[in-house]
């Protein structure tokens, strides 16, 4: 096993696990893991070829239980709260150390990987797992090392990961048996007590997150990315369920990446060597790049298969609603080599409004770009959770709060740098959600329009068309887009009911405006004049 690193917490901690182990399987190749995971009894294959494994008690993050280890590095640069919780750097030590005792004479497999495909940003991770199915995942989802680069590779961090590790709480210091633990000072990332892959790759992504903004000037951001035949880059923000893969997978613009960028002052490039796709009622004529992925050398998490056979039930959620795909992206017929882009000509910010109040397409300036980066809004629609019965605004800063180690203002603040640096970027609010009124009442908007509608985005083809200021929100709507009809693009003239657009509007500004009084203090005061205007005549 390489032993190097850049610092000598993590050198000393992979020499005693080699020491603790009884076997070390030292990257693998993905072969040789789905083998060592069969017998081990890790998982079955699907008929496809696609390892199936189950994560246990865990089938998806666990953010409560995500703490960062506060110490003079960290303790005035972190943003301590409900994201980013405190942790002490004895407890980390002593838990260490458990985990250590715990390795002894048991086996473990280990990966020499890195994130970011630009090389000036690169960092290289040991990955450490309990199980062949989470190195398989590693392998998957970082970018992966030449043979001749293994030789002289060093690491910046080191990751271990075992799941049949329990902490307890009481004495070391977490909030239950499982937990994953950033220590920025030692650049260690340590996990336990859950075999959910996820806490693996959101783990790093949380360290980038701090470290490339914050030591780098580089923004680091939650979003899909893909480039044009002219090397135009375009980003894609957005929560789940707005459509961020769906339309960022373009069978004319090859694919940087499905979830996690940084933008230096030249390139837009992607953190990782793969994606971590959903496969809840997945089928080939909805998405063909994902289900034609899922092949050999592929890990599916937490699926069940079709009574009788071995293919995978992509409608089964007996197990979880957060069944996964992890698979490397040259599993994708149609991606960027190397995972980069020029900076982006084109910023879409997508939404899906169950309010029915925001415009199919609308132009931002660049304090509502910092602006609507930071609410990272959507809605969840009635009857998805009990008592709901009207459409629920759901907010998370930079479309990723759960993993910002820093004020969402820092990221806002690099954003609109890079914006104003650039005048000749266009950001974009696609609203993938309702029109004609709210769920219920009104119809989603129909994805080949909002296709043609980013189509002429990316075109140019709303560059020279007339734009109206919606009185409220302030953004610019088009008045024409090829294709589309015209009477869809203001979203007031699509509900018979002009006061219930108004009363409805008016509501959906207060929330967003509410949400953004936690960030006030953080924030620079463009961004807090593009908020949207209550009560303001439609």
């Amino acid at each position: 096993m390489n032993t190097k690193t850049s610092t000598p917490y993590g050198s000393l901690l992979i020499e005693r696990v080699i020491n603790a182990v009884s076997t070390c399987h030292n990257n693998l190749t993905s072969e040789q893991l789905v083998a060592l995971a069969l017998e081990r009894k890790e998982g079955v294959l699907a008929d496809s070829g696609a390892l199936c494994a189950d994560t246990g008690e865990f089938t998806g993050r666990s953010p409560k239980d995500k703490f960062s280890v506060c110490d003079s590095t960290t303790e005035n640069v972190v943003w301590w709260g409900d994201v980013n919780f405190k942790f002490e750097p004895s407890k980390f030590d002593a838990l260490l150390e458990k985990m250590i005792t715990h390795l002894n004479g048991k086996t473990v497999f280990a990966r020499d990987c890195y994130a970011c495909a630009d090389p000036k940003y690169r960092l290289n991770v040991k990955v450490i797992t309990e199980t062949a199915y989470s190195n398989i995942f590693a392998n998957n989802l970082f970018l992966r090392p030449t043979e001749s680069e293994l030789d002289t590779l060093t690491n910046d961090w080191v990751i271990l990961n075992l799941p049949s590790f329990k902490a307890e709480a009481s004495a070391d210091g977490t909030r239950q048996h499982n937990f994953s633990i950033i220590n920025f000072t030692k650049k260690i990332y340590i996990i336990g007590g859950s075999g959910y892959t996820g806490e693996i790759k959101k783990g790093i992504f949380t360290v980038l997150n701090y470290s490339l903004p914050h030591e780098h000037n580089v923004l680091s951001m939650h979003c899909s990315a893909n480039i044009g035949k002219a090397g135009d880059t375009a980003i894609f923000f957005g929560l789940s369920g707005t459509g961020k893969t769906t339309l960022s997978a373009d069978p004319i613009r090859a694919l940087i990446g499905d979830d996690e960028h940084g933008w230096s002052d030249d390139s837009v490039f992607n953190f990782e060597g793969g994606c971590y796709a959903k496969c809840v009622d997945l089928t080939r004529e909805k998405e063909p790049e994902i289900f034609d992925a899922i092949k050999e050398g592929a890990l599916l998490e937490n699926t069940r298969f079709i009574p009788g056979t071995n293919t995978p039930d992509y409608t089964n959620i007996s197990v979880t609603e957060n069944t996964r795909a992890a698979y490397p992206i040259f599993n994708l017929k149609n991606f960027a080599t190397p995972s980069i882009g020029k900076a982006p000509k084109n910023i879409f910010f997508l939404t899906a409004d169950a309010f029915g109040v925001l415009p199919p397409i609308s132009r931002l300036d660049v304090g509502q770009a910092m602006y609507h980066f930071i609410s990272g809004y959507t809605a969840k629609v009635a009857g998805t959770e009990a008592g709901v019965t009207e459409p629920q605004a759901t907010f998370s800063a930079c479309f990723g709060k759960a993993f910002l180690p820093l004020h969402p203002g820092k990221y806002a603040k690099l954003l609109g740098e890079k914006l104003n640096l650039n005048p000749d970027i266009k950001v974009w609010l696609i609203n993938t959600g309702w029109t004609g009124g709210p769920y219920g009442i009104g119809s989603r908007m129909k994805l080949s329009f909002t296709r043609r509608m980013i189509t002429a985005a990316l075109n140019g083809e709303l560059d020279n068309v007339s734009y109206d200021k919606h009185p409220i929100f302030g953004v610019k709507i088009p008045a024409t887009c090829p294709e589309v009809p015209v009477e869809i693009l203001n979203p007031r003239n699509t509900w018979e009911n002009k006061e219930s657009y108004d009363q409805k509007a008016n509501h959906l500004a207060e929330l967003f405006n509410k949400n953004m009084k936690q960030y006030e203090d953080g924030l620079d005061a463009s961004i807090l004049e593009a908020a949207p205007k209550v009560n303001a005549t439609v």
